[in-house]
């Protein structure tokens, strides 16, 4: 698996995982959390569009950490 492959497999999980999130009822400081994690999402594309594959999959991997947390103190995960 290339990074860009790599990469992609992430966005699909923490779009799954996102949905998650939106289907429980979470309070405003984890909602800024959980802000934090869409923007770094975001990020991980505008990096991937500049072929800076190794920050975009930072990116990633901290929007996703960002979530596991929510998920976390939700016990989701």
């Amino acid at each position: 698996m290339d990074a860009i492959e790599r990469i992609e497999k992430d966005v699909v999980l923490f779009t799954k995982n996102i949905k998650e999130i939106e289907s429980i009822k979470i309070d405003e400081d984890e909602r800024k959390v959980v802000e934090m994690a869409i923007n770094y999402r975001k990020d991980t594309d505008y990096y991937l569009e500049k072929k800076d594959y190794l920050t975009s999959f930072g990116c990633i991997t901290y929007a996703h950490g960002l979530l596991d947390a929510i998920r976390l103190l939700n016990k989701l995960i």
